[in-house]
């Protein structure tokens, strides 16, 4: 049986069978129908039936009475498909955990959390299966990939994955990277005056096929897309219960319908084609070294997730962490030495055995991703139906509830990051560093456990050589007028991150590549 259309077939009987009762009612009471009589019939059943839910969601008979949480988010979901809209859910969630604690209920049978032991045991092997928030994607005529699969036909899949991100494999994609973060650098040092580092960073990242960094424009529109991909995904899976119902109204319905058919008709022809010289991502995912070959559509389905995954995560974190160097000079400077000092008489930038050397780089990448980790909210963990409560970290958590384990509040917690958990310090990732909290167990902005993000090793090494080249070939520094104390506000959770422009002056250094 098709489940998507079960659960679609249930919901649309469910707001049948809400639109019919109190005309049935009418019916039943022998009152004629007219239209006072239909409204009034409406308004008291909806009224009665709405406060009736609001009472027992309120109430201490309520499997998640025992934990706190505001008012509203405890009544219904449409709060938090509001504030997912806005894109502030990271802001508001750790606003929660400040004011309530560690485990919060933000919706009517949904929990945030942010207890360690609770992560970790969530997380890692025997924990909690993904929960239908990550199904929001999905449709009916696109397979299921790596993000919402669980079980044995996640490990399946993982396995896939898991061969295209080996050391070996990572080596083989050195050649792509150099020569795009080569095109990068060339395209930047052609700009005059002031340019938006967000928008080529975009350029970069999502451009691989496109020659985006070549036009210097995303003619095909691929960013606004995935971003609207994204953003009508999230607000969706506010409810998952109902996404199959939304699919079938616009603008959710559409935005993903759309974005689906457009990925998917890209990624069949790169499949189709083929390798071309050195192997890519999409070489290992369609090869077939599995003793069930993966369809066409399988294999470009998961090549859609990886460029999502890969190139938010770049983008983001290279904006990020531009950002944060540049808001702090001292900072600024110490990279900028370290480079100089690695990289001496004409080395190559690019040269990855002397990427492992730059220790204080490298500490910035962490506390950039610590601070605005690629994905603020996360996806939901979700106590099976059906299967009985679960006990997490001493903790009963009902059959049924969904969990959210918000990197973004996650590491901003004094409890594991302190002092000063929401400024941007470095030192705190280096060797023989004095700080009295710091919990790098629970540093995860690429999740934890089985299902943790397979390309983390490739997104680390990827940041790494763009951000020593890009600072080995210029000076950077905020554009006049830019008010970049403001930048922050303009990042928005999509379950990715999008941001606003960064405005930045770019001046040749004068040992260029």
């Amino acid at each position: 049986m098709n489940y998507s259309l079960l659960l679609s077939a249930a919901a649309l009987g469910l707001v049948l069978c809400l639109a019919l009762e109190p005309v049935a009612l009418l019916l039943l009471l022998g009152w004629p129908v007219t239209t006072a009589h239909l409204v009034c019939a409406y308004l008291v059943f909806l009224g009665t039936l709405s406060l009736s839910i609001a009472a027992y969601r309120l109430s201490p008979f309520h499997p998640l009475a025992q934990y706190p949480g505001p008012a509203m988010g405890k009544v219904t979901k449409l709060w938090g498909m509001w504030i997912a809209w806005r894109g502030y859910r990271h802001l508001y969630c750790k606003k929660l955990h400040v004011t309530y604690g560690p485990y919060v209920r933000i919706g009517p049978n949904e929990l945030s959390v942010i207890d360690g032991p609770a992560v970790r045991q969530i997380l890692n092997s025997g924990g909690l299966d993904k929960g239908r928030y990550y199904d929001t994607g999905n449709h009916d005529y696109t397979p299921r990939t790596i993000v919402s699969l669980t079980g044995e036909a996640h490990t399946a899949k993982r396995r896939v994955w898991n061969r295209a991100m080996t050391s070996a494999a990572i080596r083989e994609y050195d050649q792509l990277l150099v020569k795009r973060t080569s095109q990068l650098l060339s395209r930047l040092g052609e700009q005059n005056g002031t340019l938006d580092l967000v928008a080529w960073f975009d350029l970069f990242a999502f451009g691989g096929g496109f020659e985006m960094l070549r036009a210097g424009e995303d003619a095909d529109g691929v960013g606004s897309r995935i971003r609207s991909f994204m953003k009508a995904s999230s607000v969706a899976g506010q409810i998952p219960w109902i996404v199959s119902t939304l699919h079938l109204f616009p603008p959710v319905g559409r935005t993903i319908k759309e974005f689906n058919q457009f990925a998917q008709g890209l990624a069949i022809q790169r499949v189709k084609n083929g390798a071309r010289g050195t192997k890519d991502l999409w070489y290992h995912l369609a090869t077939g070294l599995e003793k069930i070959k993966p369809t066409v559509e399988s294999s470009a389905a998961d090549g859609v997730v990886g460029v999502i995954a890969a190139s938010d995560t770049t983008a983001s974190a290279l904006s990020s962490l531009v950002w944060f160097l540049l808001s702090n000079p001292k900072y600024y400077s110490r990279v900028q030495s370290e480079l100089d000092s690695t990289f001496v008489n004409g080395d190559d930038p690019f040269d990855v055995t002397k990427h492992e050397q730059l220790e204080f780089l490298s500490a910035c990448i962490n506390e950039t991703l610590r601070l605005h980790p690629p994905l603020p909210s996360s996806g939901s963990r979700q106590v099976k139906p059906n299967e009985g409560a679960r006990t997490i970290a001493g903790r009963v958590i009902p059959e049924g509830t969904s969990v959210f384990l918000p990197s973004y509040s996650l590491h901003r917690s004094p409890e594991y990051f302190f002092p000063h958990p929401d400024q941007f310090i470095p030192d705190r990732w280096l060797p023989g560093s004095d700080f009295e909290k710091h919990d790098t167990s629970l540093f995860i902005p690429f999740s934890l456990g089985p299902a943790s993000c397979v390309g983390q090793k490739f997104a680390r090494r990827e940041l790494l050589m763009v951000l020593t080249a890009l600072f080995k070939s210029f000076r950077l520094s905020f554009a006049d007028g830019f008010n970049s104390a403001a930048w922050p506000t303009y990042i928005h959770d999509y379950f990715v991150v999008t941001r606003g422009p960064l405005r930045v002056n770019l001046t040749r250094r004068h040992n260029d590549l």
